[in-house]
């Protein structure tokens, strides 16, 4: 079982977003990106790692960076479509593991040798013997019945396929309006952004731009406009 191992916590990572979200837990001390790479380690060390667990890590890492999200960008709202999308995400984390558990079931049972008679083995011959009673109309009947209380599949619905923005596709984006201007504001780029995806890309790409000292940033209280710079180095 993989433990997370961060300051101020080690142990499980569902006890970890149950502590979060509890706010026993400050979000701000966590580093994600550490907890990504240790998992990513163990997954290389541990040989046989099933989907189950990988389908479980990916969950609960979601969740976690989703409330670290919302911590960094306060005004950022999660539309409906995307509440939905995440519930369908743990539906299909519950279903999987549903089949899993029944998978290990049924190994269980046929893995067993199982011996039978002679006499059971040669059994009688399979025939249909319907009763003497029976005629055409009622053997339709008892088959339209059965045919009746099959479901047949939903017809899923046709969505459009949405654009994939990348961290790299947004770093360059944000360099390219530097160039044109003096400072912008991160309210410009939130704003132009098509969803809340996008919004929290822009701001990964930000911070990476920050990281590299490309641009410097400047916020002057506490969910006050984010104002962006492009790094001038001084002369030498």
């Amino acid at each position: 079982m993989y433990n997370v191992k961060i300051p101020k916590f080690e142990g499980p990572l569902d006890l970890l977003l149950e502590l979060i979200e509890e706010q026993k837990l400050d979000i701000a001390q966590i580093s994600i990106a550490k907890v990504a790479d240790d998992y990513l380690q163990y997954v290389r060390d541990e040989q046989g790692i099933s989907l189950e667990n990988l389908a479980e890590f990916v969950n609960i890492a979601s969740k976690i960076i989703l409330i670290k999200s919302r911590s960094i960008l306060p005004t950022l709202e999660v539309t409906p479509e995307e509440e939905n999308e995440i519930k369908d995400l743990e539906e299909q984390l519950k279903e999987y593991k549903k089949y899993k558990e029944a998978s290990a079931k049924l190994s269980l049972l046929f893995g067993k040798k199982i011996m039978f008679s002679r006499d059971y083995l040669l059994g009688s011959a399979i025939v249909f013997a319907p009763p003497k009673n029976l005629n055409s109309f009622d053997l339709k009947k008892q088959f339209q019945k059965i045919i009746d209380q099959i479901v047949l599949p939903e017809k899923v619905p046709e969505e459009a396929i949405r654009d994939i923005i990348t961290l790299e596709e947004k770093i360059s984006e944000l360099q390219k309006n530097l160039e044109t201007r003096v400072e912008m504001g991160f309210s410009q780029l939130k704003s132009s952004a098509k969803n809340n995806i996008e919004v929290i890309v822009s701001f990964l790409a930000l911070l990476e731009l920050v990281k590299q000292r490309i641009v410097s940033v400047e916020q002057s209280e506490l969910f006050e406009e984010i104002r962006i710079r492009k790094h001038e180095i001084p002369d030498s």
